[in-house]
């Protein structure tokens, strides 16, 4: 079988659940959160705290890749990062960006767009200082996104600095920190049979509250 059967043939019909504007809660915030707990609940869902992160630069060319949110609250949603990596680049050269979850057992997906803005220094302290120390290290040590001559340059980083910190406390780098995600829209997704998907999705209206709408699959 070629690779392009093969994609023909990957089909599943979606029928773990429903979804009905009159059984979503009334803060998109709220909703993730039951979403949310039900995924970590999941033994298929190792970290469902996942999610895809897009940004795009002053050349309009989009990047997305993997990240782990770490904080959510009335605000917005959290994760961590060196802010000279391809993504902290693009975020001060654009401050809006996406944020995609997908919980494969759900058959759920989360989209949220907004904008970016900076965590303060002392939830970035408070977090990096709960990191194991390897990952401490590991985030003081390297310079993101830029290429590196080879792993061994990588891992050669990493031990000198080991070595130089003598067991003593690893600062945060000024460099590293948070951003979070103001939701402007938040879409909640349920698969549903023949691809009748359930899409609901919350809009942040003028006035500061949300509406709520329907979307077709």
């Amino acid at each position: 079988m070629t690779n392009e059967e093969k994609f023909k043939e990957l089909r599943k019909e979606y029928e773990r659940g429903v979804l009905e504007e009159a059984s979503v809660k009334p803060c998109p915030i709220a909703q993730f959160r039951e979403w949310f707990d039900l995924a970590c609940a999941q033994p298929g869902e190792a970290e469902a705290n996942a999610c895809a992160v897009a940004t795009v630069g002053s050349d309009l060319r989009p990047s997305v890749r993997m990240v782990l949110l770490k904080s959510l609250d009335e605000r917005g949603f959290v994760f961590f990062t060196n802010y000279d990596s391809l993504k902290g680049r693009q975020i001060s050269e654009n401050g809006f960006g996406a944020m995609l979850f997908y919980w494969a057992s759900l058959e759920r997906q989360v989209r949220i767009e907004g904008a970016f803005e900076f965590v303060s220094a002392a939830e970035s302290d408070s977090y990096f200082a709960s990191r194991p120390r390897g990952s401490q290290i590991a985030a003081a040590a390297s310079t993101q996104s830029r290429a590196a001559a080879s792993r061994a340059e990588i891992e050669r980083a990493w031990a000198e600095l080991e070595s130089t910190s003598a067991g003593g406390v690893i600062q945060r780098p000024a460099n590293w920190g948070g951003y979070r995600l103001i939701p402007e829209s938040v879409e909640f997704w349920q698969g549903r049979e023949s691809r009748l998907h359930d899409r609901i999705r919350f809009k942040r209206s003028s006035a500061g509250g949300w509406t709520v709408e329907r979307l077709w699959p």
